[in-house]
């Protein structure tokens, strides 16, 4: 025994699987379509996460926050210098404009780092 398919017409009346008026037969929808291809992924804004997360660990530690990264950034462009790299994605192109910027801003940090600590202490 095999199980009578819905007549076509009854979809174009309003009628779904059922038979009943007015119910819709959505049974073919959200498949697969071979013909169509794969869809491009979704957009994964894990940078903007990630910016997000600096920021929140900036906002909470201050200038400490962008010595150590400073620092860690120091180090990747100088290694990677060493290995070769001449230009950076960075806006400033040039490894050692990088380097110089990264160096100002570790130096700045360092700097106030101790006034930071001291409006926070005078705070407690």
């Amino acid at each position: 025994m095999s199980a009578a398919l819905p007549d076509p017409s009854s979809a174009a009346r309003g009628e779904g699987a059922t038979g009943a008026p007015g119910e819709l037969d959505l049974s073919g929808l959200n498949r697969y379509d071979e013909t169509v291809g794969s869809a491009a992924p979704p957009f994964d804004p894990l940078r903007l996460c990630v910016f997000t997360t600096v920021a929140l660990i900036a906002c909470l530690l201050g200038p400490i926050a962008v010595l150590g990264f400073a620092l860690v950034a120091i180090a990747g462009y100088a290694r990677a210098r060493r290995q070769g790299l001449l230009r950076s994605k960075c806006k400033l192109g040039d490894t050692r404009l990088v380097l110089a910027y990264l160096s100002a801003l570790a130096v700045l940090a360092a700097v106030a780092t101790p006034f930071w600590v001291m409006f926070w202490i005078g705070r407690l």
